[in-house]
């Protein structure tokens, strides 16, 4: 039998497949303990990620669980703004246009609040990184993992048009989000402590009984590695992102969304000597979440049940209009996978190399955000090395996360 991790500590940017693979893991209570969630930018922004997560575990009874912020903006960037691509996919709140965490959502123009932010609209007709106006000049701007000006940054309908300078990722953010400042059923503040700092203090208690899962980008373990460079070597993270064999899915079809998001966190990361498997496009698009599966949790007839059908129906139609031939069995479980991963380390197949994060684009240098192998690691063989998940029992995880989903939606 597998032994499974005692304790999970999530990294997440939540959108639909994150909230997916959180219900998962509150499903999985006899094989983990779920210690805490650190919500960052990434399908939305840090600020929405937060209010979702909180909303996802209210919905399923789990207020005792803390949530932290945690990363606002990439290493690379002073800020952030979500782009139309995870719009697209994950709908302008994150969770599939249900609007579960009420007027928090990124579609109503949600900002830090404290920050020196408008929530005019930006949804023009023309959308590209060329036409977009930020107020401050001297900030270096992501969208989306895009720098501002590029033509491939779209910012997402209903994001933030002023960008001001937002906390490093190395000190508490005291602000609450929207959603969550008046009513929310949520005990704990954002500002009870700081995200990073709650992960460093795991790894250092827990070591490698604890597996930090890792969702979204890879800037939140980056941040804890740079400011402890001591947790590397005690670190387990089970991450998702990149991609080894099969294109990407942004705009080159060469990177991966969470590691173009932030490829020198993800390329650090990848060199820290920590204990990380990869769950890539490789076996994400090898499992793919049938209409029936939706139609039996709406069945069972309760607010669980219906969120999730919701979040797996937007999901299905967002993926087969994008790709009908990739996606025509249902919508790729990203971060489900990942976390089934977690805690089941059976379920994939892994190839160990050397691997790196390409942080430039140009003439020797490959495309940034592309996962591949480091070439030095062919000629120094001590080079840490990642686990790359190639191969997936597709059927088993499918079966068991369905079934398991069913459960939890009573």
């Amino acid at each position: 039998m597998v032994q499974c991790p005692d304790r999970i500590i999530a990294s997440i940017d939540t959108g639909v497949d994150d909230a997916l693979a959180l219900a998962y893991l509150l499903g999985s209570t006899d094989e983990c303990e779920l210690g805490g969630v650190i919500a960052g930018y990434g399908n939305v922004d840090a600020n929405t990620a937060y209010a979702n997560t909180c909303a996802v575990l209210d919905l399923f009874g789990r207020a005792d669980i803390p949530v932290f912020l945690g990363s606002e903006h990439p290493s690379w960037a002073d800020a952030f703004i979500p782009d139309a691509g995870c719009a697209q996919f994950h709908g302008d709140d994150g969770l599939g246009n249900t609007r579960l965490a009420g007027s928090g959502a990124l579609a109503d123009g949600a900002c830090v609040p404290g920050d020196d932010m408008s929530g005019d609209d930006m949804s023009g007709d023309d959308m590209s990184g060329d036409d977009m106006s930020v107020d401050v000049p001297d900030e270096v701007v992501s969208v989306g993992g895009y720098l501002a000006g590029d033509v491939h940054a779209h910012p997402a309908l209903g994001a933030c048009s002023r960008v001001n300078r937002s906390r490093s990722v190395g000190h508490p953010q005291s602000a609450m989000p929207t959603a969550l400042a008046s009513g929310g059923k949520r005990r704990c503040s954002v500002d009870a402590a700081d995200g990073i700092e709650y992960l460093i203090e795991q790894v250092r208690e827990f070591g490698r009984d604890v597996t930090v899962l890792a969702t979204g980008p890879l800037t939140d373990v980056d941040a804890a590695i740079t400011r402890a460079p001591d947790i590397a070597s005690k670190l387990r993270l089970v991450m998702m992102g990149g991609t080894l064999t099969q294109p990407g899915n942004c705009w080159d079809a060469v990177a991966e969304t969470n590691i173009i998001q932030d490829p020198e966190a993800a390329n650090r990361v990848f060199h820290s000597g920590a204990d990380i498997t990869m769950v890539g496009l490789d076996v994400t698009h090898q499992c793919l979440l049938p209409q029936s599966a939706a139609d039996r949790w709406r069945a069972t007839g309760t607010k669980r049940g219906r969120f999730l059908a919701d979040l797996a129906d937007f999901s299905i139609k967002a993926n087969l209009e994008a790709d009908p031939a990739l996606f025509s069995g249902g919508m790729p479980l990203h971060d489900p996978l990942a976390a089934a991963v977690a805690l089941d380390s059976s379920l994939v197949d892994c190839f160990d190399l050397a691997l790196r994060a390409e942080t430039n684009t140009g003439d020797f240098n490959g495309v940034r955000g592309r996962t591949t192998g480091d070439p030095v690691g062919l000629v120094n063989h001590s080079m840490p090395h990642v686990h790359v998940a190639l191969g997936v029992d597709s059927g088993r995880f499918l079966d068991e996360f369905v079934e398991r989903m069913a459960e939890v939606c009573r």
